[in-house]
């Protein structure tokens, strides 16, 4: 996404959806420091975690990373225009579908009221709202999420 080609890539919690791996990628000129004895890996290598990690990979064919990337950018679209209005979100910012709202408010209004809603969210340092939907999230799941958040975000600061 970037242009980067990375030396050295670790990989863990989402490439066994859930079930614990770990893996590390590494160049073929990198990959050749790595002799038998000299790296070990708590949660690699094992059979059962690597057919997790091939399930998760063989299910992230088909056009679901493809949606992820559409579906994250009308989320993005929505804070935005939240961003807009409400003169407390400083920033939006994030790639994909795991994005922020930083703001100059205390959040846990706005965390209580989407959470009693039903939409969970989560705030860092007090003062942002992290969001990060499954791949699968859809525009109807996106539309009604935002609503949530809009209605939440009035109760705690209102409208600019």
């Amino acid at each position: 996404q970037f242009g980067v080609e990375p030396d050295v890539m670790v990989l863990a919690k989402g490439l066994g959806n859930g079930f614990p791996i770990g893996a590390l990628l590494a160049r073929e000129e990198i990959a050749k420091c790595f002799i038998p004895g000299t790296h070990g890996a708590t949660f690699g290598g094992n059979p059962l975690a690597a057919a997790a990690a091939l399930a998760t990979c063989e299910t992230l064919t088909g056009g679901v990373i493809d949606h992820g990337a559409r579906m994250g950018a009308l989320l993005r679209s929505r804070l935005d225009e939240m961003a807009s209005r409400f003169p407390f979100i400083k920033e939006v910012r994030g790639i994909g579908l795991h994005l922020a709202a930083e703001t100059d408010i205390d959040c846990k209004p706005v965390l209580e009221a989407c959470i009693a809603r039903g939409l969970l969210v989560n705030v860092i340092q007090g003062k942002i709202l992290r969001f990060i939907p499954p791949l699968v999230v859809t525009g109807d799941e996106i539309a009604e999420g935002s609503a949530t958040l809009e209605a939440a975000l009035e109760l705690a600061g209102g409208a600019g």
